[in-house]
């Protein structure tokens, strides 16, 4: 019996807190999200919530992976997700004047949409959240894809390291959808 219970108990056992968002879970509705400018509030859940999108997050605009090939990588295979039905979001812990002149550098089309989380609330409430003090200065968002279907997750995927660019990457995105 002792050992039947053991056994049972090591199953259940997660080394890793279960992700906010999973396949089902709608997009959370954050009024704090902004876009080209501090007056222009928009809510992912309701950009989301008819037709398929992918979020992808981001820890830092103009960082070296973020800049490089992360969203470039969305940028250059924007065609495939478009043709497969998707609008392509991009989110991070930013003021929207950053996310904006971010998106210019990159030569990012209007179609692919900068929206910058300022205070983290999106990025807390999909608990996709981290604390980047040593690389950042404080909170920032992991870096993540989330793929959307009528305002509800398909499938999350993140960096194990929140840092890498292999599992959220366009190339592994479209693979998935």
């Amino acid at each position: 019996m002792l050992r039947t219970t053991r056994l049972s108990a090591l199953r259940n056992f997660s080394s890793s807190a279960r992700a906010f968002l999973q396949a089902g879970d709608s997009i959370p509705s954050v009024s704090t999200l902004r876009e080209g400018s501090p007056g222009n509030e928009v809510d992912l859940a309701e950009l989301t919530k008819s037709g398929k999108s992918i979020i992808v997050g981001v820890p830092g605009a103009f960082s070296p992976a973020c800049s490089a090939s992360h969203v470039p990588g969305y940028i250059n295979n924007l065609e495939k997700f478009e043709s497969k039905g998707y609008k392509v979001f991009v989110t991070g812990v930013n003021d929207s004047f950053v996310f904006k002149a971010w998106a210019e550098s990159l030569n990012a089309p209007e179609s692919v949409r900068f929206i910058a989380d300022p205070s983290g609330d999106f990025a807390k409430a999909s608990d996709l959240a981290i604390d980047a003090s040593k690389f950042f200065g404080g909170v920032r968002a992991k870096r993540f894809a989330l793929i959307v279907d009528n305002g509800e997750v398909v499938k999350q995927l993140d960096e194990p390291d929140n840092f890498s660019v292999n599992v959220s990457s366009a190339e592994n995105v479209l693979k998935e959808i």
